[in-house]
């Protein structure tokens, strides 16, 4: 990032933690009169700011209401630059057609917005479906418009079973899939696992990538007749499903479970303003759902340290997971994969 760059980030980042919409569409205008290109704008500054989000949420530098009242202040920064004249761009001819979605329960929008305007400026005809599409709803669209390609979008692991049933739907009708998203994984190992067509792990390797043409479609992959039980991937499994069938009683039994063997927790909850300990618990189990049906106990080890740092930057000890993790184990007995995923997460919160 240039140092040009830099300085429209702190500009944008002082507007939009402001909630002051109006200074921060005079932020990247201003920044276009200076001849910053449109796309440089888009990934280096209005990009930069919503990444930063995350990060200062995280570490506790900023509330729930400022993170929304940033990204709200981004997302018209983006509806500003994309009705400027010079964003309006006809698509090219050869260019095609692609759908931008995100996965059915996933409402980070931002960057399947943010790659749907990127590719219209790169002469792509664009259409930007928005946040958590239905399966149906999107292989319906793709029935209708017969896109060139689907570009993918999930944030969230837990978004993981639903983006297989997306890729697979989309593919049963012909449309290759782009996905996109940190639930893939930072290198996309779960994009490859569950099919997808290709995966880029950003809007301008995106639209790279689909400078090339879109990717072909493959056919649909279905376990070979005579694999052991071994070897064949666990999406969907028993364990998968055994946890989903009882997430409900879970997080409640957890949850009291928890306010017992720390009863100093939910004053704790209260006076940092921050949601109740079975929200947390819920979060924990849906990840370990996703471990367990894509199969990778780093997904959920990786999520325990996540989670651990948001709760020691609120002044809640890393120590609260630790009776979370036991008693998910005591009531998964007969989930040897699930037990193996808790164990490695507890040494993660011990740290």
């Amino acid at each position: 990032m240039t140092h040009d760059a830099e300085e429209r980030v702190e500009t944008l980042w002082a507007a939009a933690t402001a909630g002051d919409e109006y200074a921060a569409a005079d932020a990247v205008l201003a920044a276009l009169d200076a001849g910053m290109p449109m796309e440089t704008l888009l990934l280096d500054v209005v990009a930069a700011v919503q990444s930063r989000v995350g990060l200062e949420w995280m570490a506790d530098r900023i509330t729930v209401a400022q993170e929304h009242t940033v990204t709200a202040v981004n997302e018209r920064v983006l509806a500003t630059l994309a009705h400027l004249p010079t964003a309006r761009r006809s698509p090219e001819p050869g260019r095609g057609r692609i759908t931008v979605a995100c996965v059915h329960g996933e409402w980070h929008a931002f960057p399947a917005r943010l790659l749907a305007e990127v590719l219209r400026l790169r002469g792509w005809h664009v259409d930007y479906l928005g946040a958590q599409v239905p399966t149906p709803h999107l292989v319906a669209h793709l029935h209708r418009t017969d896109p060139d390609a689907v570009a993918l979008s999930g944030s969230l692991a837990p978004r993981l079973p639903a983006a297989h049933a997306a890729i697979t739907s989309c593919q049963s009708v012909g449309t290759p899939v782009l996905a996109g998203g940190a639930a893939f994984g930072p290198d996309g190992r779960y994009a490859r696992l569950l099919g997808a067509d290709a995966w880029a792990p950003d809007a301008c390797a995106a639209a790279d990538l689909l400078a090339g043409g879109p990717p072909p479609c493959r056919p649909l992959c279905r376990p070979a007749v005579g694999r052991s039980a071994e070897e064949r991937p666990h999406l969907a499994g028993h364990e998968y499903a055994d946890l989903t069938g009882s997430a409900v009683d879970l997080v409640r039994g957890v949850a009291e479970e928890l306010t017992r063997r720390v009863p100093e927790l939910a004053p704790a909850y209260a006076e940092r303003r921050l949601g109740h300990p079975a929200e947390d618990v819920a979060s924990i189990i849906d990840h370990l759902r996703a471990a367990l049906y894509v199969d990778d106990p780093e997904l959920f080890s990786s999520f325990a340290g996540w989670i651990a740092d948001v709760l020691t930057a609120r002044g809640i000890p890393a120590r609260v997971l630790l009776p979370v993790l036991e008693a998910l184990a005591e009531r998964l007995p007969g989930s040897p994969r699930a037990l193996v995923m808790l164990e490695e997460a507890r040494d993660v919160a011990r740290r």
